[in-house]
């Protein structure tokens, strides 16, 4: 078999020479054999599918965690994670639009009569079939969503949980109290304090949270640790957070792929949680629509039910109904861990 040097190998795929090497070093394109003495670099011919397939994905602006788990999929499955992957890009595309409308119309002071968003929501937690406590909190108004899975063993979980919770609940009562992204960060801060006060000599509790904060006409995200927020638009469903977990590390590094993150001996252990100390959350700020339906959970759902039946449970009936629906799938696939679960439809206010 004739091999391709770096550079001709680059010349046929679309890739550059430079992130060929950076893809060997991730793991995500080996080549096929490596000089000994000089570390020159050579690939087989039948690698270029997956080197055209890379070039097309990072045209995409897929990140490259996300290729190497598409890369690693059979066909049919890569073209449903494409999919998946184009339906938040067009959501984020139509939430910068109105994003970008609202600031127009500040900006040239147009009168326009804009109509009240709210959230319409339910919240549910469960203990599940094996644990004997329930560490998870689900909190949601017209105001604030958020989801919490506190660790330390009741009372220390469960306090965790619910002191995070509150610190966001009072920001959310103060009209204007979270209007920015820099104020949604310092709430979280403000959390986070309130979590490390509960440290004593028995140790130090912390939590996970994730949390959907409604200002105005746009929606704070605030995330860190391993619950998860999704949003579901016109039939497409993706996710809007990124694990703060060891597993997530090695994936996002290339170093597993995402198959092996589900039965990891490690897939427990966060990297960032509230009371843990170091790390700051994940916070975004998005463009309300109308109809839109967003779900926050602890991994007593996403762990326990495949993400397609997730999918298929979400759509449908109000809220509470979603709710209903998604805890009883959790059973059905043995509850293992408590479960909470937050569901909420944007829509106009009275």
């Amino acid at each position: 078999m004739e091999l391709l040097t770096i550079g001709a190998f680059a010349r046929e795929s679309g890739l550059s020479a430079k992130a060929l090497r950076l893809y060997d070093d991730l793991g995500l394109l080996r080549p096929a054999a490596v000089d000994a003495a000089s570390g020159y670099r050579y690939y087989a011919p039948e690698q270029l599918d997956r080197a055209r397939l890379i070039a097309r994905l990072r045209r995409l602006d897929m990140p490259l965690a996300r290729i190497h788990e598409v890369c690693d999929l059979p066909p049919a499955a890569a073209a449903e994670a494409v999919a998946e992957f184009r339906a938040g890009l067009q959501a984020d595309a139509a939430s910068r639009a109105r994003e970008a409308d609202l600031l127009v119309e500040m900006l040239t002071g147009r009168s326009t009569t804009m109509t009240t968003l709210i959230f319409r929501s339910a919240a549910r937690s469960e203990i599940g079939l094996v644990r004997e406590t329930n560490e998870d909190v689900a909190y949601a108004d017209d105001r604030l969503l958020a989801v919490a899975d506190g660790m330390g063993g009741l009372p220390r979980g469960h306090e965790a949980s619910e002191a995070a919770v509150a610190a966001l609940k009072q920001a959310a009562l103060k009209e204007g109290g979270l209007n920015e992204a820099g104020s949604l960060t310092e709430r979280m801060a403000e959390a986070h304090r309130a979590v490390e006060a509960l440290a004593d000599v028995d140790g130090r509790p912390c939590t996970t949270l994730t949390a959907l904060v409604r200002t105005d006409d746009r929606i704070g995200l605030a995330h860190i640790g391993d619950t998860r927020a999704y949003l579901l638009r016109n039939g497409d469903l993706f996710r809007l957070t990124q694990d703060h977990s060891y597993v997530q590390m090695l994936v996002d590094a290339g170093k597993i792929g995402a198959g092996e993150a589900a039965d990891h001996p490690k897939r427990p252990v966060l990297m960032k949680a509230l009371g843990a100390g170091g790390g700051e959350a994940d916070i975004s700020l998005r463009a309300m629509l109308a109809g839109d339906r967003y779900l926050i959970c602890s991994d007593g759902l996403w762990d326990a039910v495949p993400a397609a039946e997730v999918a298929e449970g979400l759509p449908g009936g109000d809220p509470a109904e979603a709710v209903d629906r998604l805890i009883a799938l959790a059973y059905e696939h043995g509850a293992p861990d408590n479960v909470a679960v937050v569901v909420a439809d944007v829509v106009p206010g009275s």
